[in-house]
């Protein structure tokens, strides 16, 4: 009865045991790139890495591709840009990295042999030519977002992100943003002022994950049924890009214009100067505020929706700059209102401007106003 008993008891060890061993010979790992040089490389990348021993392949899944045709500028401006899901050899993959001199750190999954499978079961569904494409949002569906998705829709409901910054702060959209743009003076400030005011909200601790450096950090501290899921980042190459850094431009550049136009308008003699220097910012400004409006109403971006900088780049400056008739009084008026509005706005944290590049240009511009009124009302007395 004792050797049955103790037979019994190695048979549900075995059986417990093998149902425990991985027998799916598969290794995923998290990839996750530094930044480079170029715009589109500011905020890094992210994939994932699937290593099969049994049939010997090692091939790097990558939600970040996209065709570089006559069409990629005016899809991208219309928001209607098509990103895929490509796989290549780990080996490719890496080459591109090292050669552009970006870093790469990988973490390796801790999952058992069923959840590596579910996971690898569901990129190669994505990677089918009738799945593998997508419509490219860069807040809300890029190569890190899809990434970010893929592990509670395959792991369940016992999965849980780890903590990242946007967990313990109040973290915006926008705040991130202007961190990795930080050295980048013109690309900033051209990105705030485009974007509206559906990138202030406050970011929950899976929004964040957005970008690259942010779905690691809640990778590496993610949970699943209390288990760690991933082993600490390991660095394969070492990034060597130079963050730009030097004179904050914008800020310099509307200072010089700021000083220029208000000297013009205030000293006789230099009055063709400031009226040549009104027109143009007029234009200018009301260009800018075309723009916003193609960019919010015209487009599928979801973050230029609600873009209060149009309280201060207004379309109609477009019109007033060639404007002669003496109603340009009221007109004043109003456009100097709306720009103490969008500071209201801005302080309230409806949407945040740059205020640090913007506030000599809404100073010049305060400026143009009140001398247009001042002189409308000369000209009716």
């Amino acid at each position: 009865m004792y050797k049955k008993l103790v037979l019994l008891c190695l048979l549900f060890s075995w059986i417990s045991v093998s149902a425990q061993t991985d027998s799916s010979r598969l290794r995923i790992s998290l990839l996750t790139c530094g930044t480079g040089p170029e715009v589109w490389e500011t905020f890094g990348h992210t994939a994932l890495r699937v290593t099969d021993s049994s049939v010997g392949t090692d091939m790097v899944y990558n939600y970040g591709t996209f065709a570089f045709d006559d069409d990629f500028a005016l899809q991208f401006m219309r928001g209607k840009l098509l990103y895929y899901l490509s796989f290549y050899p780990y080996e490719a993959f890496l080459h591109e990295y090292a050669s552009a001199q970006r870093s790469v750190e990988e973490q390796v999954l801790l999952l058992n042999g069923r959840q590596k499978q579910q996971l690898y079961e569901f990129l190669q569904h994505n990677a089918q030519s009738e799945n593998r494409s997508y419509k490219y949002d860069f807040f809300y569906d890029n190569c890190a977002t899809r990434i970010r998705d893929a592990f509670p829709r395959t792991l369940g409901k016992g999965f849980e992100f780890g903590k990242t910054a946007a967990a313990t702060n109040r973290l915006t959209f926008r705040n991130i943003i202007n961190q990795y743009y930080y050295y980048k003076h013109w690309e900033r400030f051209g990105i705030n002022i485009l974007l509206g005011s559906k990138i202030d909200k406050v970011m929950t601790n899976e929004d964040i994950m957005f970008l690259p450096d942010f779905l690691s950090d809640g990778i590496v501290g993610a949970r699943l049924n209390g288990e760690r899921i991933s082993t600490d980042r390991e660095l394969i190459i070492p990034g060597s890009v130079k963050q730009p850094t030097g004179v904050n431009w914008p800020m310099v550049t509307f200072l010089i214009i700021g000083v220029i136009t208000i000297l013009g308008l205030t000293v006789k003699s230099l009055k063709p100067l400031g009226n040549v220097m009104s027109f143009l910012l007029l234009f200018i400004t009301g260009l800018l505020g075309v723009l916003m409006m193609v960019m919010w109403l015209g487009t599928d971006h979801q973050g230029c929706s609600n873009n209060t900088n149009l309280l201060w780049a207004l379309p109609t400056n477009l019109i007033l700059a060639f404007a002669t008739k003496r109603n340009k009084g009221k007109y004043a008026i109003i456009a100097i209102v709306l720009m103490v509005l969008a500071l209201l706005l801005h302080l309230l944290r409806v949407q945040e401007l740059p205020l640090l590049q913007l506030w000599p240009l809404l100073l010049t511009l305060m400026f143009i106003y009140g001398t247009i009124y001042r002189r409308n009302k000369l000209k009716s007395s």
